[in-house]
């Protein structure tokens, strides 16, 4: 049975196909308000590119610093020095140290390929793609954890709490969840503060840049865990679905290894594993040229200024030869994540280890499912 379009941009996000949808509302209302979610949608590239620049947007309500379900907990501690979660000093102070980081780090591809092999062994995912979801999580935090620092022994455990951790970190997580997130979180933070402050990694690196407050440079260390957890796990599922749907592209890479790194880049673009974020606005006045009061929330689609026409022509168009893309997906202006081409290089090689292992690409059509989330598009994939 067809589905029919989704109902809402949240619903979109698990939806089959969401970018019909997404044409519509980037064509008939770039930025409008929705009665269902009471919520602003900033739908087009030039809207979602004026909400994400706009100096009365912020990434958290003003009343509501931290989740209401959060303070007090270990999960609340993080949240707090989170430089992606927090506008003005705190986020000025650490942002640019961030990002040299990431831009420094080194190896990351050879990282992840071990990890890879490793993990390929343990699951096989290429038997059973049942657990293809479970790869490419598991990869994605045991590559970071490594990258930041983490001693290998720790790596699977570190691996393990990090789920529960980001899971309590979501809208509307249950009082169960944020318990056992904030255990995750404790554990994570008992790790972290242990690594030395000097010596290889990222957060070592880190802290060499911002020595006055190692407690938020250990917050944001476990951040790069969590900002990546979903992320780029959902980057190497949807890159698979891709390769399963297009037989043409499956065989460029085949020819060409070297293309998978643009394969996946365009992934990013065409069924981005960030489907949306949000911004709240500081104080009354115009936005995205379009009047609005202090404590409205606006709904950026990022997916949907993706395939907008005006960012990216024929936009519904696979093409990883594209030159200079406009990609939304990790955001814009000062909270645009440093770590996309990172994300990149981590779901390039698993998605290698996949293809070379034999994954059975053509026996994945018609399997493919989306995990709940209301931002994140990550593909499962039934047994077969």
């Amino acid at each position: 049975m067809v589905e029919g379009p989704p109902d809402t941009p949240l619903a979109a996000v698990t939806h089959p196909d969401p970018y019909p949808y997404y044409a519509t509302l980037v064509a008939r209302a770039p930025l409008a308000r929705d009665a269902t979610l009471g919520l602003w949608v900033a739908a087009s590239a030039e809207a979602a590119t004026a909400v994400l620049t706009s100096a009365r947007s912020r990434v958290r309500p003003l009343d509501e610093p931290v989740p209401n379900a959060l303070p007090g907990t270990a999960v609340g501690e993080v949240f707090a020095r989170l430089v992606r979660m927090n506008d003005g000093p705190r986020h000025a102070a650490l942002k640019p140290a961030l990002a040299s980081t990431v831009a420094a780090v080194d190896g990351a591809s050879a990282v992840a390929q071990r990890w890879a092999r490793g993990l390929g062994e343990e699951l096989a995912p290429s038997s059973h793609p049942e657990r293809l979801t479970d790869f490419a999580f598991a990869l994605t935090v045991s590559a970071m954890a490594e990258l930041l620092g983490v001693p290998a022994d720790m790596v699977p455990a570190v691996a393990g709490w990090t789920g529960p951790f980001v899971r309590a970190l979501a809208p509307g997580a249950d009082a169960e969840t944020v318990k056992l997130g904030a255990g995750a979180a404790s554990q994570l933070l008992e790790v972290a503060r242990r690594l030395p402050a000097h010596g290889d990694g990222m957060l070592a690196s880190l802290t060499r840049q911002a020595p006055a407050d190692r407690e938020a440079v250990i917050a944001n260390a476990i951040g790069f865990l969590s900002q990546s957890h979903d992320a780029t796990a959902g980057l190497i599922g949807n890159t698979v679905v891709a390769l399963s749907r297009m037989p043409a592209l499956r065989a460029i890479v085949r020819a060409e290894p070297g293309t998978l790194a643009r394969v996946v880049a365009e992934v990013a673009r065409h069924d981005a594993p960030v489907q949306n974020t949000r911004r709240f606005v500081a104080e009354d006045g115009m936005v995205a040229g379009t009047p609005m009061r202090a404590g409205d929330a606006i709904l950026v689609l990022l997916a949907a200024a993706n395939r907008d026409p005006a960012a990216n022509a024929d936009p519904a168009r696979f093409d990883h030869a594209r030159t200079d893309p406009r990609v939304f997906t990790f955001g814009l202006g000062a909270h645009a994540c440093p770590g996309a081409m990172l994300a990149v290089t981590i779901a390039a090689a698993g998605v290698a280890y996949l293809l070379d292992a034999g994954i059975p690409l053509d026996d994945l059509m018609g399997r493919v499912t989306y995990r709940p989330s209301p931002n994140a598009r990550i593909a499962s994939f039934g047994a077969l």
